[in-house]
């Protein structure tokens, strides 16, 4: 009882670092990648939802359980949609805030620093990761949150000498986001390697096992992925082209510096750390530097050869991710230990710059949407407003087409309407472009439908009709006021949502 009593404290403070990132990162359920993986958990739970357009994101989760997870764990709690992803959200922000937690105290003897590194962490969880497009954590539920939160719990069972610990974790993290668990049994194999006792047998045990640190990106790719390698088409290629941040070679100069600089920032603590015979430190921080080296290789192989262009989706250099999950946690440390130290008001200006850095920049990101969008909120966002009528007062079938950049216009804040309206929707320019660069057979249904609705602006009765007859479209989402000839049901004074005649 006592040792609980104990650690009752570090308990409060773990949930307190959580609950203040899930605050200072936002909720934006429904946003950005959302749009694929909240639909495929509303199509789990409700399989008459989507009758015409499910292959925009059935076909990209056929890799992971994430969806059908989820799906059980509403049927058997009887939970509702929104209250199980904030759930599970806020259930993996804990999980990866309470493993940087237990590797901080690991390598650090110093309660200051373990805490100043973990409310480093909790600060950046939406700090962008080089030219990756990614952040640390995502502002909805992803299957990465969780996959990385199990990660880092892993890494942290390896740190703790429980290594077969760290092997159902992986497994669960593999089944959820097979890419992200790839780079993550990497690293940890990395890390096995680092902690053995003879720096020589570490060195030499790695050149001789270099395909076994890479043997998950071989599982991700062979096994779950084998779609992946299906001939590639010209549609696709245009789809391709249209994220920038997969071609490494086409990087601008400080992103590579956002990729290559942590590795050597980590090399330097490697060698530091051994001088100071700080020897878990310097092996955390070698195998952190490993890893990245190995997979900074693995990544310019693959980006580097146009004969494998088609593994260009897979984006090898999020292995970045786990870089900077650890820059953070460590640089959150070193700040603790030989900065911030038992000062009140350093640790006072440590918290405010880096949380309310953060919180601005989100609030800049979303700034037409409400910061934390919890269940049953009323949105004062126009668009949400339209998304949300049409899920109450269309019916199931309901086919809509609307303006393929929509994500784009001012205020939307790249809300996704399939995902939130609940209704079929002819493919869109934005979100449906990067599930096409994964799925290569749904090319030619996206272009076919995103260059039927070119411009949508000037579109009169006559388009909309052409829509109707050529794909089934029976209603549409226009700008208010609507053009004549549609028979409108609802508006507000950006939108109009409206049924074909």
């Amino acid at each position: 009882m006592g040792y609980r009593r104990n650690n009752l404290p570090n308990f409060f403070l773990v949930v307190f670092f959580a609950v203040l990132g899930f605050a200072v990162m936002g909720y934006h359920p429904g946003a950005e990648d959302d749009g694929v993986y909240l639909a495929a958990v509303k199509h789990a739970v409700h399989p008459s939802l989507y009758p015409r357009d499910a292959d925009f994101f059935r076909l990209q989760l056929q890799a992971t359980v994430f969806d059908a997870w989820v799906g059980h764990f509403i049927h058997a709690t009887g939970l509702s949609v929104a209250m199980a992803e904030l759930l599970w959200q806020f259930g993996s922000i804990l999980l990866a805030v309470y493993a940087c937690w237990s590797i901080a105290r690991m390598l650090f003897p110093e309660p200051r620093a373990h805490w100043a590194g973990v409310a480093m962490v909790a600060a950046m969880f939406t700090l962008p990761v080089a030219g990756t497009a990614l952040y640390l954590f995502d502002q909805h539920l992803h299957p990465r949150n969780v996959a990385t939160a199990l990660i880092l719990l892993a890494a942290a069972r390896i740190l703790a000498g429980h290594r077969w610990q760290a092997v159902p974790l992986l497994a669960i993290a593999f089944v959820m986001h097979p890419i992200m668990a790839a780079v993550g049994i990497s690293f940890c194999v990395f890390l096995a390697l680092a902690l053995s006792d003879s720096v020589n047998d570490r060195i030499s045990a790695w050149l001789s096992h270099r395909k076994a640190a890479g043997a998950g990106v071989a599982a991700a790719v062979f096994l779950p992925l084998g779609w992946m390698f299906e001939p590639p088409n010209p549609v696709w290629k245009k789809a391709l082209d249209t994220r920038t941040y997969y071609y490494l070679y086409k990087w601008q100069w400080y992103e590579w510096l956002g990729a290559l600089a942590p590795l050597f920032l980590f090399w330097l603590l490697w060698r530091m750390a051994e001088k100071r015979s700080q020897k878990l430190l310097a092996r955390f921080a070698l195998a952190v530097f490993a890893y990245g080296v190995f997979q900074q290789a693995v990544a310019m192989l693959m980006l580097g050869f146009p004969a494998l262009i088609r593994l260009t989706p897979l984006q090898p250099m999020r292995y970045l991710q786990l870089v900077y999950f650890f820059l953070c946690l460590l640089g959150g440390c070193l700040a603790g230990k030989f900065l911030l130290k038992a000062s009140i008001w350093r640790w006072a200006l440590f918290l405010t710059v880096i949380n309310g850095s953060m919180f601005a920049a989100q609030r800049d990101q979303f700034s037409h949407s409400a910061h934390l969008e919890l269940p049953g909120m009323v949105s004062g966002n126009p668009w949400l407003q339209a998304f949300d009528w049409v899920r109450t007062n269309t019916p199931e079938d309901a086919y809509f087409a609307m303006e393929p950049r929509y994500m784009e216009a001012h205020g939307e804040d790249f809300h996704s309407f399939r995902a939130l309206a609940e209704r079929s929707q002819l493919a869109d320019a934005i979100k449906d472009t990067a599930v096409v660069t994964q799925v290569p057979r749904l090319g030619p249904i996206w272009d076919e439908q995103v260059r039927a609705q070119e411009g949508w602006k000037n579109f009169t009765s006559a388009d909309f009709e052409r829509l109707k007859t050529r794909f089934g479209v029976n209603w549409v989402l226009v700008a208010f006021p609507a053009p004549e000839g549609l028979d409108c049901r609802w508006h507000n004074g950006t939108l109009s949502v409206c049924e074909i005649p």
